[in-house]
């Protein structure tokens, strides 16, 4: 199941690695770096993926979405 919107995944996989929490790490290093609504972003995305269980995170398609 995919609980994350195609600019959420587009932003993960900028991110990607196998582990969960050296993606978020590596997220929140970034945030100081971020202006204010994609910061926000940023931080509603960490907090769906800091829910998810670590099966959930390894069945996760984190392929950016392709330019239309």
């Amino acid at each position: 199941m995919n609980t994350f919107t195609v600019e959420e995944t587009n932003l993960l996989s900028i991110y990607k690695t196998d582990d969960r929490w050296e993606m978020l790490a590596d997220m929140s290093a970034a945030l100081p770096f971020m202006d204010g609504e994609m910061r926000a972003f940023t931080e509603r995305t960490m907090k769906n993926l800091d829910a998810l269980t670590e099966a959930e995170f390894a069945a996760l398609c984190l392929e950016p979405a392709e330019d239309v």
